[in-house]
């Protein structure tokens, strides 16, 4: 059986009425900047002006997208009286919003906050769009409406659905203690389950939009099927195939109806294609709710940019909700989640969620964007430094890391896990630079980090792929020593790079190689680990794509504003001849042949081999040949030619009543190159070209 494997993808309005943007006028010392009004209690609207914690003015902005700026009071007719609204002490648990006997239950936890107030925002009589109601504010009596470090209410009379929420939180100002509490800003609620903001991606007209909480307790349970089950598929057996939802089929080349590109539904209409190429699980790089604007929030080299990846999480229980079809919403993305992983399943194909628990969007102390965690309570949700008067930590590279080993952030990230699993169905989680959730609340690495085991023991994600990137922009490099429980994979970034040098013709890579396509066991043979314990790949969303990889020896990022800093200086990449486009023949021959050897040598990595050489210890080789052993017969031979002259190999005999079928020649054009049934007549022995590899199957006779 094949290990686990890796395959890089083939291709790849809502208009909130209390949140104004104005110009102020410019004065001396003073630019002419944008600032934006925020509801507070008895129909003011109004955001905070200096802060002087660090012997300095530090001017806030209580808009994500605000640039600093003193803001204004405006005033506004309060719609709906506070005194309209029943309310009750409420429940603690479970943290969120809930439906209870006597209304719906608000809770949220805040260790140090001083004061809390719930901000609802209800539709108006007759409107569809949630965000057209206007904003009321309920104060909680911390001697009333607490219980430990837990704040909530009940309040009575709101409607079940179309409803958006967060909370106004304040506490001590104490920047160098690692508080940034500011009351201005209204707070996403961390255990929301859906997000309102902005519907259709991308569209810079809502590009001020802000992000609330909502719910729907009117919807029925979603239809699973009678005979609904997940594919189950063994982890040796995976062969995994990495992916936008949204760039998957926004293009119109998908030749999808455009209401539905870019779409969880998108995704449904091209399982075929899926299919087609071989592939048993889909990975899904980041679809928990994120802001695309957020590179244009303030000017930037990158201000230019429009974030499709999604690795800066604004809440870890919400679909992303601009991935829904036609704007339709945050219920609709939910319910078009769910039926894309249905069909899915359906096609015997797996959902692997890439996830963002090492850091979220809200930045640095520099540039912050405060939409939730920083404004709840900074000092339990992510690392500082208190030798640098409580600045965020960084080991993630996006200015903040979370605290991930404190027991509430734990919990908290347990709970978005289980929700995946119970709420969506879907099969595993990669986690993205994983070496993070194996750091101490102060940063330290840790020998048995308490998250880590805690994913690996869950009753609910026992049935769980669990992969991680066992690296951190901290330098905690873990590939193959990653705290495991017999349990966790790992993305193998060794196999990567061996791979990557020894396909190039790199000197003394022979031995690596080897022990790379032949499970890793270097890595994976202490205690219970196996070999598909490692995630094979190439290359992945980061780095060099396929084609980069044969094409350039150096980086060339520079429409992205970075300044060629970003990304990695060791791509291991060759450009065959000329960096870059070229219509030489011969260059472009080689570029082909190298990605179908790389394609290749991923494909038949596995435990079972016999190999055929004895010229090991040659630093100068860079020809491997091997077979890999089939209980039925059914053997495969391999050879990789990694020099720039032919080889001639001897071909060893095939098993009794069967004969060499050449289904793969990376030197021969197509569709010469793959026959599937294969090509009889294989000698004993077969020139094989430079740079180019073969496969021959062992067929009945």
């Amino acid at each position: 059986m094949l290990q686990p494997l890796r395959i890089l993808c083939d291709s790849t309005t809502l208009r909130n009425p209390y949140y104004y943007a104005f110009p102020l006028s410019s004065k001396s010392n003073e630019l002419p900047l944008i600032g934006a009004a925020r509801p507070v209690s008895m129909g003011i609207l109004s955001i905070l002006g200096t802060d002087q914690s660090r012997g300095r003015d530090k001017m806030t902005t209580s808009n994500a997208y605000g640039r600093s700026a003193r803001e204004r009071v405006l005033e506004e007719e309060t719609p709906k009286k506070l005194e309209e609204f029943k309310t009750f002490p409420g429940q603690p648990s479970p943290l969120g919003v809930s439906q209870v006997e006597n209304g719906i239950n608000f809770a949220i936890f805040s260790q140090h906050a001083t004061s809390v107030r719930l901000c609802l925002s209800l539709p108006e009589r007759g409107r569809n769009e949630s965000m057209s109601g206007r904003m009321i504010e309920l104060p909680l009596d911390p001697h009333v409406n607490k219980t430990e470090d837990v704040w909530h209410i009940t309040v009575e009379g709101l409607p079940r659905t179309n409803v958006l929420y967060g909370y106004r939180i304040d506490g001590p100002r104490d920047w160098n203690q690692g508080h940034r509490f500011d009351q201005s800003v209204v707070l996403i609620d961390p255990y929301a389950k859906l997000i309102e903001g902005r519907r259709h991606f991308g569209d810079a007209s809502h590009k001020l939009s802000n992000f609330l909480g909502t719910y729907d307790f009117d919807s029925l349970p979603f239809d699973w099927g009678h005979n609904y089950k997940p594919p189950n598929i063994p982890e040796k057996d995976l062969v995994i195939y990495e992916m936008n939802v949204r760039a998957f089929t926004v293009d119109k080349s998908s030749g999808l109806e455009p209401n539905i590109r870019g779409s969880y539904l998108g995704v449904i209409e091209k399982i075929p294609h899926l299919l087609e190429l071989g592939i048993n699980a889909v990975e899904l790089l980041p679809v928990f709710e994120f802001d695309e604007f957020e590179f244009q929030r303030r000017p930037n080299p990158r201000e230019h940019l429009i974030n499709t990846w999604g690795y800066s999480t604004i809440n870890f229980f919400a679909p992303m909700t601009r991935y829904a079809s036609g704007g339709g919403g945050p219920c609709n993305a939910s319910r078009e989640f769910k039926e894309m992983v249905k069909a899915l399943h359906a096609a015997g194909i797996e959902v692997i969620l890439d996830v963002v628990y090492n850091h979220t969007n809200e930045s640095d102390d520099e540039h912050p964007y405060t939409t939730s965690f920083r404004g709840i309570d900074n000092k339990v949700y992510y690392m500082l430094d208190p030798n640098n008067n409580g600045q965020l930590l960084n080991f993630s590279g996006c200015g903040n890391t979370l605290n991930c080993n404190h027991p509430v952030v734990m919990e908290l990230i347990l709970d978005s896990l289980r929700h995946w699993v119970t709420e969506y169905h879907v099969d595993g989680f990669r986690f993205d630079l994983a070496s993070v959730l194996c750091r101490g609340t102060d940063g330290s690495p840790l020998d048995a980090p308490p998250l880590i085991r805690a994913i690996a023991k869950d009753a609910t994600l026992s049935r769980c792929k669990i992969i991680s990137e066992p690296w951190d922009c901290g330098g905690l490099y873990l590939v193959g020593k990653f705290p495991n429980w017999d349990r966790w994979a790992e993305w193998n970034g060794k196999y990567r790079d061996d791979l990557r040098k020894f396909i190039k013709g790199d000197a003394g890579m022979k031995g690596s190689f080897a022990t790379r396509v032949a499970g890793s066991a270097d890595l994976y043979r202490i205690n219970e680990r196996k070999p598909y314990h490692s995630i094979n790949f190439i290359i992945a969303h980061d780095g060099f794509t396929l084609c980069d990889l044969v094409s350039y020896n150096f980086k060339h990022n520079e429409a992205n504003g970075e300044g060629g800093r970003d990304g990695s200086n060791d791509n291991f990449s060759w450009n065959c001849g000329f960096e870059g486009e070229t219509d030489d023949p011969n260059v472009k021959g080689l570029r082909y042949r190298q990605m179908k050897n790389f394609h290749l040598a991923l494909m038949i990595s596995q435990s079972d081999v016999t190999w055929h050489e004895d010229n090991w210890d040659n630093y100068e080789s860079k020809f491997l040949a091997f077979t890999l052993h089939d209980s039925k017969g059914g053997d495969i031979y391999l050879a990789f030619n990694a020099h720039d002259y032919f080889i001639k190999v001897s071909i060893p005999p095939p098993p009794s009543s069967r004969q060499w079928f050449r289904v793969v020649d990376t030197n021969l054009a197509a569709p010469d190159d793959f026959v599937a049934q294969g090509v009889p007549g294989v000698g004993s022995t077969y020139n094989v070209a430079p740079y180019s590899s073969i496969l021959l199957e062992a067929k009945p006779i």
